[in-house]
């Protein structure tokens, strides 16, 4: 199935010169039309997909899905739009940045393909440096996997200056201990947008990751019973 036309990637192109309410109001059927809904069906599709891989994924489109407005509150950029669309499918949707998911986001620039855990608590990340700490050759075995490596790259994100005493030995062995976020992903062309099934190409990702995106959602959700 083809999602997409390119006046997807158009659009955005025109609003990034026109990035204001009266033009954004004066093409809004077109944003329906060639924006919004293809993306809404899209990430609706690539839900039913992971929920039929995993029946705890009940989310809904709505969940996931970021808005198109900017919070400009404190920013200095006061433009009205977002030059891209993106959602966030985890098991409790955009919100919730703590539990692993895939995150996308389709630009006239690129495809980017994300597998995250963005923003794990302060218990949360003690919890996952303890589990690394106890096995760093498990964790450093998904994370060294051929498929992983080829179509995700290596694991980044922020990382803490001062890592706690009890992980400083565990730190020598597997560097990562130190993030205090992590995601994994790709880009790919613009191009690509307009392809029949890009869904089989995003599933074909979230395959690749999905293991390390266990490992983060069975530490984070352990209870200790």
């Amino acid at each position: 199935m083809k999602y997409f036309t390119e006046d997807f990637s158009q659009f955005f192109k025109e609003l990034a010169i026109n990035n204001n309410t009266e033009w954004f109001h004066a093409n809004k059927s077109r944003y329906e039309n060639s924006v919004k809904e293809p993306f809404v069906s899209f990430i609706g599709k690539i839900i039913s997909e992971i929920s039929q891989l995993d029946p705890n994924y009940r989310t809904t489109t709505k969940e996931c899905i970021f808005r198109l407005h900017r919070d400009v509150r404190f920013s200095k950029d006061k433009s009205s739009y977002k030059l891209f669309s993106s959602a966030a499918i985890t098991k409790n949707g955009r919100k919730d940045k703590s539990l692993p998911g895939v995150y996308l986001r389709l630009s006239p620039e690129n495809i980017t393909i994300m597998g995250r855990c963005y923003k794990p608590s302060i218990v949360q990340l003690r919890k996952i440096r303890s589990k690394i700490s106890a096995d760093p050759k498990a964790f450093r075995a998904l994370i060294e996997n051929e498929d992983f490596k080829e179509k995700l790259g290596t694991v980044k994100g922020a990382v803490n200056k001062r890592i706690p005493k009890e992980f400083q030995e565990a730190y020598k062995v597997e560097p990562l201990i130190a993030n205090k976020q992590f995601y994994y992903g790709t880009t790919l062309p613009p191009e690509m947008i307009t392809i029949n099934n890009l869904d089989s190409v995003v599933m074909d990702y979230w395959k690749t990751m999905q293991p390390l995106n266990n490992f983060f959602t069975e530490v984070i959700t352990d209870d200790g019973s």
